[in-house]
């Protein structure tokens, strides 16, 4: 009687449990392929790169970034957005939104710190070094309508820059000063997504 009942229940909760755990493992491993193919992406243009640091800002304090890369083409700050649908944004707009079938989310335009980011860096390295930045969008996200500026798909962030192998020592004194002033991101400041 209540006994079976119980088992039962605890049966179709367990179930439940472990359907949530599958799900939730599998979107992980799908967020670290995501991670791993923008990281190859990086490497195949970057001498060198930084991941995740604070930028020291003299009239602010620090700006995060989540990539600081050092190409053939200068200096490439990257602000990586993991976001799934399609994507409404423009240069001048407060907010982006995605939509994802019914789901409709927002967030603050990200070209504006992008810019504050190419500020700070410019003001580390001169004006001899070309320093760029690109919000980039991880593979889940599709351009609902022309692409805002500085914003391109995880599968672009090869066409930034000629190979890594091109770079040799340019701009290698502009990156060391760069470093210099920049420090790991506390793990609790760090945005994903």
């Amino acid at each position: 009687g209540a006994l079976g009942h119980l088992a039962v229940s605890f049966d179709g909760g367990a179930v439940a449990l472990l359907l949530a755990l599958v799900a939730a493992l599998w979107a992980y491993r799908r967020f670290r392929q995501r991670q791993r193919r923008l990281l190859t992406l990086v490497e195949s243009i970057a001498a060198d790169y930084r991941r995740d640091v604070l930028v020291t800002d003299d009239a602010e304090g620090w700006i995060h970034a989540d990539f600081l890369l050092r190409t053939a083409a200068g200096i490439f700050i990257l602000d990586v957005r993991d976001v799934r649908g399609a994507l409404f944004g423009g240069e001048h707009l407060d907010e982006w939104t995605v939509m994802n079938g019914h789901e409709r989310r927002t967030f603050a335009n990200p070209l504006e710190s992008l810019y504050d980011r190419v500020a700070a860096v410019r003001a580390i390295v001169g004006d001899d070094v070309p320093v760029e930045a690109r919000v980039v969008l991880l593979s889940r996200a599709r351009f609902a309508t022309a692409a805002p500026p500085r914003t391109i798909l995880l599968k672009d962030v090869a066409t930034l820059a000629p190979p890594a192998s091109e770079t040799g020592e340019l701009h290698a004194e502009a990156w060391r000063a760069l470093c210099a002033r920049t420090q790991p991101t506390p793990r609790t400041l760090r945005r994903r997504g």
